[in-house]
């Protein structure tokens, strides 16, 4: 009879244990199902999300910039943009060093030459002593002023590439600020995850210390929260490697962080207006405009071109057979009649080079095109695949609520339900990812039809 009393105890016991852990998991489920559907209202009535916690350089607090000071910023300061500014300035330097060859150049000369004694003969003096002479030369060379205009065309086509790597830098730190919020929201939810694992294994210690569970189901539960946190631990560093990614083009001495979400604006296309817009193709036109320019200019190779020279001397005293005042005047006219073909091998060679650039343009176009398109399908796709993710969510969030209803009816259990709370945090997660793919494909639009 003691026996059976005992045992009879040892029961009331357990189930007194486990209706304990049933009650706590019911509330722990209820808080859970409040907080995701919080999560789930409509981002017009949301309120941001806080960022968590980051730390610059020796533990100072990390900057937070916003997307268009980013941008601003990486335009500024970005050593790229420096190096474009300066290659624009060199073509203007030579700009003004072509100019400067088709004006006429001027140049003076002062002597002072003292013998031992005077030379002569007969009593005449041929060259003193002590003379003071004084020359001038003025020169001026046809021609040169074709080199101005292939040097302006050069200016061109240095704007234009300083315009496609302003394009880069921007798109890169676009993608970098991105990149931080993507990795963010992938956190927020890895720590959800992680709280949801780690109750699912609270409650299977519970069970287990009461005698209504198994080891079996209280490693799987540990195993679950083990890979939650790994998964946080990785997206923690993808996120700080993006804040460090962007503060290497913000030309930051550290990490910077991102602030809120921007909103991208995708145009509708009607023509092909929009290939005036691209950087790179701006650079291809004037590559192919400044080598049809020098081929135009080849027939300057074949003239014969003059150099005018007009050079006065002054010399103090005169000799006998030196005046005082004199000058020459000298224009020099050359003509080449035989160099070997050369000039006509310098004509292929300038032809070569426009035939190039014509090549490149059609390669670039047909690639910007094909960019086009892709862009265009790709962001009717993901828009598509953002309505069906949001549709999951509902759907995940309804499937929560009936299942918590059945737990409390008894209908179900506890597994049940936390299965049902982790699919709609997956749910959540890959809305979230659609989110992020949706901006970044109104992004990818942008750049492609050149308005970024």
């Amino acid at each position: 009879m003691r026996s059976i009393s005992a045992r009879t105890d040892q029961t009331r016991a357990r189930r007194l244990m486990t209706r304990a852990v049933a009650g706590v998991s019911t509330a722990w489920l209820l808080l859970g199902a409040v907080s995701h559907v919080a999560a789930q209202t409509p981002r017009g009535s949301q309120t941001p999300r806080p960022a968590p916690a980051t730390s610059g350089t020796l533990g100072a607090p990390m900057r937070r910039i916003e997307f268009a000071d980013a941008i601003a910023q990486a335009l500024a300061k970005n050593p790229t943009i420096g190096q474009a500014a300066v290659a624009v300035a060199r073509a203007n330097a030579l700009v003004q060093q072509a100019r400067a060859s088709t004006l006429p150049a001027l140049s003076v000369g002062v002597t002072n030459t003292t013998l031992d004694s005077a030379r002569g003969f007969a009593g005449g003096i041929t060259q003193p002593q002590n003379q003071f002479g004084f020359s001038a030369n003025a020169r001026y060379e046809l021609g040169n002023w074709i080199d101005v205009g292939h040097a302006r065309d050069q200016v061109q086509v240095a704007t234009a590439s300083s315009a496609e790597a302003k394009q880069r830098v921007a798109v890169a730190a676009a993608e970098a600020y991105l990149a931080i919020i993507s990795n963010r929201r992938q956190l927020e939810v890895s720590e959800r995850a992680l709280q949801v694992a780690n109750a699912h294994l609270d409650y299977a210690n519970k069970r287990l210390e009461g005698g209504a569970g198994s080891r079996l189901n209280q490693l799987r539960a540990a195993q679950a929260s083990t890979a939650v946190e790994l998964r946080r631990e990785n997206t923690e560093l993808a996120l700080r490697r993006a804040q460090e990614a962007l503060g290497v083009i913000l030309a930051e001495d550290g990490p910077v962080d991102a602030g809120g979400e921007p909103a991208f604006d995708a145009p509708a296309l009607a023509d092909d207006s929009w290939r005036t817009s691209r950087p790179d193709l701006q650079t291809q036109a004037a590559v192919q405009r400044a080598a049809e320019h020098v081929v135009r200019d080849n027939w300057m190779d074949w003239m014969p071109l003059p150099v005018v020279s007009f050079d006065p001397v002054l010399v103090a005293p005169s000799g006998l057979f030196q005046p005082a005042r004199t000058f020459r005047f000298t224009i020099q006219v050359v003509q080449p009649l035989f160099d070997g073909g050369q000039r006509r091998a310098t004509l292929r060679l300038r032809q070569n080079a426009v035939e190039q650039s014509k090549l490149f343009i059609v390669e670039t176009e047909i690639r910007a095109k094909s960019e086009v398109r892709v862009a265009q399908a790709a962001l009717v796709s993901l828009e598509r695949a953002l309505a069906t993710a949001r549709a999951g969510v509902d759907q995940a969030t309804e499937v929560l609520r009936i299942t918590t209803v059945a737990f409390e009816a008894g209908a179900t259990t506890n597994i049940e339900v936390l299965d049902a709370q982790r699919l709609a945090r997956d749910a959540e997660s890959d809305a979230a990812v659609a989110e992020d793919a949706v901006r970044r494909g109104k992004l990818d639009l942008l750049v492609a039809i050149g308005k970024f």
